[in-house]
């Protein structure tokens, strides 16, 4: 959801965000699709991938979310963490909860970073 959101909102031009975790599903959970769906985002092809040294090479900034001891450390990259919640196993109106959480913490770094449209 985040980097789908992160493009939504940001300036392609200035960035781009791509999305990778540390134990990543085989699927994007269903329930993220149907909410995304609900504002216009198309999750349905994504494919989850496994956050890689070689995916983040000439990355800025890492954001990871609630990750705890699981969150890769790399170097010369700024990091920040949300800690909000896995939206696996989750309710339809407890992960639109956690998208509208997403994208106001989205709203805030693009505001921050100056990466607006």
């Amino acid at each position: 959801m985040s980097a789908a959101l992160f493009n939504q909102l940001a300036d392609p031009e200035r960035a781009h965000a791509i999305s990778a975790g540390t134990q990543p599903a085989s699927l994007v959970h269903p329930e993220v699709v149907e909410v995304m769906r609900e504002i216009g985002v198309d999750l349905s092809a994504a494919q989850p991938q496994k956050l890689m040294l070689e995916l983040v090479a000439g990355a800025e900034m890492l954001i990871t979310m609630g990750c705890g001891e699981e969150c890769p450390i790399i170097p010369g990259v700024e990091r920040e963490d949300w800690p909000l919640p896995d939206p696996k196993g989750k309710t339809i109106a407890e992960v639109r909860v956690i998208r509208d959480e997403i994208t106001e913490c989205i709203r805030k770094l693009i505001e921050q970073k100056s990466l607006g449209r």
